[in-house]
């Protein structure tokens, strides 16, 4: 609940104009009510505009994207750029191609992003976009066919200095090679326009596991600080079983726990003895299909239909990787019922306000998206580095840089939690330590 007449008043006018766009005005609402100590501290803030500003998109794009399927038939979808804030740097964030892709699910990405990348301690500013394109289920031909529409659009929006998105769900190597190389074409330059490229024409060594292992540093320095504690012996439950699950599952065994399930959009894969990788990697990456056919390979593991239930695993530690919203109340008390003491967030915004008031209240030490989960944006931003200087670096040297990232993003937020008088609090730690960078830098430029 909202205290402070001056953010109370923000968030009704911005209520107003975003009628109906739950997802945004559910990320904007988490910031706000964990930044009312420091707006107390600072009425430059209201004198300024900052925070009206703050929830304002500086530009959104929106667009269609028509395209030709293998059987000769147009389809068009809808394509999104929102470029929230770049008072720190030029714009950065992915694209998400999924049918649940709304302007509201742009904006809350967008909108958390701009905190993300602040805390990763890079010059890089907040945004994010897509499409309601289901790249599943299309040829390789479909789907190039789309992405070279889509750049044919978004090109004129984005540029290195400008606006440098990355992948997300549903956009992999596959599809940022085709958006490249039709940038490139359209353009006549070869820039680092995006991010998350092929290894043979600029990405970066570690951008593919940075998001699974970031979790994991994040997860671990965590543990070390606040509970004098480790990976080591615990049991870990993961949502999703695209690039970041799998990555975390990696991470998490090497630092000595077992991860007992992971689940994608039609249910959820429990095998007691410890997920087997080599398996899920083949399911996933090699043959882009369905968890279920886990248990095919391994028959002592259990499938169940639905993916709710994965949060009734007894575990030590679980890490929503799969979607926003996941976890919800119920599913909160069933793993604080059964035991689990830490929760970090994979996904961007998986788990409900509500599920947080019961991770809090129950001592679960939560550890929200915009920290946990920005390895990815992190690697991302190397890329850019190393694009710029036209030089690569080894695996070693940008994990080594990674891990060094996420372990001072933990550090960021819980020390911004102890200044707040909520000392544990991660996700005020985060959100405040976040919008202080950008604040700053919006009162230094003035009012743009």
């Amino acid at each position: 609940m909202l205290k402070n007449e001056y953010l109370k008043r923000v968030y009704e006018q911005a209520e107003k104009r975003n009628a109906g766009e739950k997802e945004f005005l559910q990320a904007m609402r988490e910031v706000l009510e964990s930044l009312e100590p420091v707006v107390e501290k600072h009425p430059e803030y209201e004198r300024e505009g900052v925070i009206e500003r703050l929830v304002e998109p500086e530009r959104f794009i929106q667009f269609r994207v028509p395209w030709v399927d293998d059987a000769g038939h147009v389809q068009v979808n809808r394509g999104f750029r929102v470029q929230f804030n770049s008072a720190i740097g030029p714009y950065k964030g992915g694209l998400r191609l999924h049918p649940s892709v709304t302007a509201s699910v742009i904006k809350f990405l967008g909108f958390e992003q701009t905190f993300k990348n602040s805390l990763t301690g890079l010059p890089m500013g907040g945004g994010k976009g897509g499409s309601d394109f289901d790249p599943k289920g299309k040829s390789d031909a479909e789907v190039m066919r789309f992405c070279q529409s889509f750049m044919t659009e978004l090109y004129r929006h984005v540029g290195q200095f400008t606006d440098v998105p990355a992948g997300d769900i549903g956009v992999g190597a596959r599809e940022v090679g085709y958006m490249f190389g039709q940038y490139k074409r359209i353009c006549n330059e070869y820039s680092g326009v995006l991010t998350g490229k092929g290894l043979t024409f600029g990405g970066s060594l570690a951008r593919t596991e940075a998001t699974g292992y970031g979790l994991c540093y994040f997860t671990e320095e965590a543990l070390r600080c606040m509970k004098n504690d480790s990976f080591k012996g615990k049991t870990v439950v993961i949502s999703g079983s695209g690039n970041v699950a799998i990555y975390a599952t990696e991470k998490a065994t090497e630092l000595g726990a077992k991860v007992v399930a992971l689940s994608d959009s039609s249910g959820y894969v429990y095998d007691a003895d410890g997920i087997r990788l080599d398996v899920v990697k083949q399911i996933k990456l090699e043959r882009r299909g369905r968890i279920k056919e886990y248990v095919d390979a391994v028959p002592t593991a259990e499938y169940h239909e639905g993916c709710a239930g994965i949060w009734t695993i007894p575990c030590d530690i679980a890490l929503p990787c799969a979607t926003q919203n996941e976890l919800d109340e119920n599913a909160a008390r069933a793993l604080v019922a059964n035991g689990c003491k830490v929760v970090c967030e994979g996904a961007n915004m998986p788990c409900t306000p509500e599920a947080i008031s019961v991770l809090l209240d129950s001592g679960v030490l939560y550890g929200p998206a915009k920290a946990a989960n920005a390895g990815g944006v992190a690697v991302s931003g190397l890329e850019m580095s190393q694009n710029s200087l036209r030089l690569s670096w080894t695996f070693e040297e940008v994990d080594a840089r990674l891990k060094d990232i996420m372990k001072n993003i933990f550090h960021s937020a819980y020390d911004a939690s102890k200044e707040c008088g909520v000392e544990g609090n991660l996700m005020v730690g985060a959100n405040v330590a976040g919008f202080l960078k950008v604040a700053q830098a919006m009162l230094a430029q003035g009012v743009v």
